[in-house]
């Protein structure tokens, strides 16, 4: 079965103490809904993008870590479910269903079928 990625995204200054109780419930509630009928196969929120470090490898093999997002946007990932899902018009069930819960925007992405060996 296909995986996607439902990834919420945040502005970049967000606050996630500005997440009610109403928001959190309805976020546990989604999750409880994709566990039971097993098309949750991963979930979690992330560290504010300031709290990122990027990698970038130089010439000559050697790599340089810096502080903050490999991209400068006004909106990060905030947070993302990896699911199992028969296709994407089943995913984008799902992500609706987060737009709703998070109030944030959603993007939802197929992962790339790797070749058997």
């Amino acid at each position: 079965m296909p995986q996607y990625l439902v990834a919420i995204h945040h502005p970049d200054n967000y606050d996630p103490s500005t997440e009610g109780e109403a928001m959190v419930r309805d976020i546990g509630a989604l999750n409880e809904e994709m566990a039971a009928v097993g098309a949750r196969f991963f979930a979690g929120g992330l560290q504010s993008a300031p709290h990122a470090k990027s990698l970038r490898k130089q010439p000559g093999g050697k790599v340089v870590i810096t502080d903050g997002p490999y991209l400068e946007t006004k909106e990060h990932i905030g947070g993302f479910w990896i699911l199992d899902a028969a296709n994407m018009d089943e995913a984008l069930v799902w992500g609706s269903k987060a737009v709703v819960a998070c109030r944030a925007p959603v993007e939802v992405r197929e992962f790339l079928a790797m070749p058997k060996e």
